[in-house]
């Protein structure tokens, strides 16, 4: 005899006594995971998950056979292979999970694709949905008030927003590392004291006033407050990537290299969220959207991200922050294993690899199994809430909680479900 949970709450209240061979439909026991922070790799473009995280036999775009643009190489997981120019990610695989079998299917449109993989939702006519960025801000708050919950390095725009969140669980942005947020920067006659005096008068003007009651006027305020307190020299040091040794700097490498030290001192300065962007078309041309030539120099952004990336996870360790920091991998979408006529490759939502790792999450190398092509998902197939709802758990947030459009529910993921073969 089978009952189901209501049932079960029913008959416990009328006092009626179960026999021990009748149970409740069981619920699979909500996760606890153990990450604080998050750093959220965005690959810009489409990531080719045959020429990255799930190589498979090589091809050859002249004569135009289907397959993998490298050689494949062995990891310190056997049996996981990774792309030739992923040797020192080889070397850490016990700490990552390729997740071969992520899928959606918004194929051709970069724009929709991206705000897929950032809200885990369509783009909707009547609800701005949340990036995964501020729900996680939203959701777990700010881990002291002298940094910031969540900042983006990289471009701004409405797909890595709050939404009807609102703006106190906004980013801050900045694009160059050289020189941290623009908008935090003092203009060089402001002293100290004057800023004092200015915040002063600001604070009196305020009180004058009658209260505010539009809950967004308030969100408004309060996310100006936060934006003085984070003005000082305080917060600004975690931008001196200079106080850093050169010899760790030399590690991570260019631009890409420095967003990553960045985003690891940012975590240690209390930041919930951080993204960094990598979608730097100066290397090859044409970043990850390797269609037609763009993908000969393709290997440049491969061993840039290799690098980068390796480097984050042993310097995190080495800090020992890296059980207690999530990093993730995301792109677009996949990329076919045919060529196109100019030896470049198109766009595959249907399947494709995103990344984990650290994060306190039992690692196994890759998740999930394409086919000999990688063009079709054979085994563990991952949506994109699925895998938003493994970072909710990484987190200890609860994916299938309801957050508030006004007076509509809204649960934080489309009704995904955590990989729980990754929690231990």
């Amino acid at each position: 005899m089978n009952i189901n949970r209501r049932q079960a709450l029913a008959i416990a209240a009328s006092g009626v006594v179960l026999p021990q061979f009748v149970s409740a439909e069981a619920t699979p026991p909500q996760i606890v995971g153990k990450a604080d922070h998050v750093i959220s790799i965005w690959l810009g473009g489409g990531m080719g998950q045959m020429d990255t995280f799930d190589p498979k036999r090589k091809g050859d775009p002249k004569a135009k056979k289907a397959g993998s643009y490298y050689d494949a190489i062995e990891t310190s997981v056997p049996g996981v292979q990774l792309c030739e120019h992923l040797p020192r990610m080889a070397r850490l695989m016990e700490q990552v999970t390729a997740v071969r079998s992520t899928h959606h299917e918004v194929i051709d449109e970069h724009a929709a694709a991206t705000n897929r993989m950032h809200t885990g939702r369509d783009i909707s006519g009547t609800v701005t949905y949340p990036s995964l960025g501020s729900i996680v801000t939203h959701e777990r708050g700010v881990v002291h008030d002298g940094a910031p919950p969540y900042v983006l390095i990289g471009y701004p725009n409405v797909t890595r927003g709050p939404g009807f969140l609102g703006a106190k669980d906004s980013y801050l942005y900045l694009t160059d590392t050289g020189q941290g947020p623009a908008g935090l920067s003092r203009p060089d006659g402001i002293t100290p004291d004057r800023q004092a005096r200015r915040e002063m008068f600001l604070t009196a003007l305020k009180q004058s006033g009658k209260a505010v009651a539009d809950q967004k006027m308030r969100d408004y305020d309060a996310a100006i407050e936060q934006s003085l307190k984070l003005s000082g020299p305080e917060f600004g040091d975690v931008f001196k990537l200079e106080s850093e040794a050169d010899s760790l700097r030399n590690l991570y490498g260019g631009e890409f290299g420095q967003r990553c030290l960045l985003s690891r001192r940012l975590v240690q300065r209390g930041v919930r969220f951080i993204e960094v962007s990598h979608n730097l078309n100066f290397l090859n041309g044409a970043g990850w959207d390797v269609h037609n030539a763009g993908i000969v120099d393709q290997h440049k952004l491969i061993r840039e991200l290799d690098n980068a990336v390796a480097t984050l996870i042993t310097d995190l360790q080495n800090h020992r922050l890296l059980d207690k920091t999530l990093i993730v991998i995301t792109t677009e979408f996949g990329r076919p294993p045919e060529f196109d006529s100019g030896g470049g490759r198109g766009h595959q939502g249907r399947a494709f690899s995103s990344v984990l790792a650290g994060g306190g999450l039992k690692h196994s190398g890759a998740y999930g199994v394409t086919d000999e092509l990688s063009k079709t998902i054979v085994e563990n197939p991952v949506s994109i809430p699925d895998f938003f709802a493994t970072i909710c758990a990484a987190l200890n947030i609860d994916p299938a909680k309801n957050l508030y459009d006004g007076d509509r529910p809204v649960p934080i993921t489309d009704r995904g479900q955590p990989i729980r073969a990754l929690f231990g």
